[in-house]
């Protein structure tokens, strides 16, 4: 069973910066990749970064790399996006998900936390 759970939204100031983590409190949180997303008012949902189950693998946006960061801590079942030098454009609901099967759908995600940049 997997229940992930978003934490570390808020509010900021361009060019601060932010973490957000995402606990799962079920017992294969290693077993599988990981990914953030993240859906703006009036957008469609987007690819935000990835990380495979060993954390070995990273994968980014074009529009957030070099800003953000993803990681994970296998043993405390979290996983984390690390931003930097948030823009404006970054606020939106972020989501992060596991893709429990290898190279299928992403089909466990969270409920969500409100990140609001502003300028």
């Amino acid at each position: 069973q997997v229940q992930l759970v978003e934490s570390g939204g808020g509010l900021v100031q361009a060019g601060d910066s932010l973490t957000l983590s995402c606990a799962d409190s079920g017992r294969s949180f290693s077993s599988f990749a990981m990914g953030w997303f993240r859906q703006a008012p009036g957008k469609e949902r987007e690819f935000v970064a990835a990380i495979r189950w060993s954390g070995g693998d990273t994968y980014y946006a074009d529009s957030v790399k070099g800003r953000f960061t993803i990681s994970r801590d296998n043993a405390g079942n979290t996983g984390y996006l690390q931003m930097n030098s948030l823009k404006p454009e970054d606020t939106a609901v972020y989501y992060c998900a596991a893709q429990t099967i290898a190279f299928g759908d992403y089909d466990y995600w969270g409920q969500g936390t409100q990140v609001t940049v502003s300028s």
